[in-house]
């Protein structure tokens, strides 16, 4: 398994070109910037290959003021958000 992060995603493609079927943990889509758009472009191989992780855009989708529960439930929607996306991209 190799680590590549989804802020570069044209380097997804180079580890991609140097390793077509290792499996790639990617971290780095949501708050960082990168995108399951880009990360599937670039990373996506014939069986997938692909672990993404978004922890800040999910951790952190509440605000500052937001009760424990507000926090939680945006915290819920973020991450469902982000695996619908990633379903619909992995889908194409």
């Amino acid at each position: 398994m190799f680590v590549v992060g989804a802020t570069r995603p044209e380097m997804l493609a180079r580890v991609r070109e140097l390793a077509p079927d290792s499996f790639l943990l990617v971290p780095g889509v949501g708050a960082q910037g990168g995108t399951i758009e880009g990360v599937a472009k670039h990373g996506l191989n014939s069986k997938c290959g692909l672990l993404v992780n978004s922890s800040r855009g999910i951790i952190y989708a509440g605000s500052s003021e937001s009760t424990i529960s507000e926090a939680m439930n945006k915290s819920r929607a973020a991450a469902e958000e982000l695996a619908a996306k990633m379903a619909l991209t992995l889908q194409k």
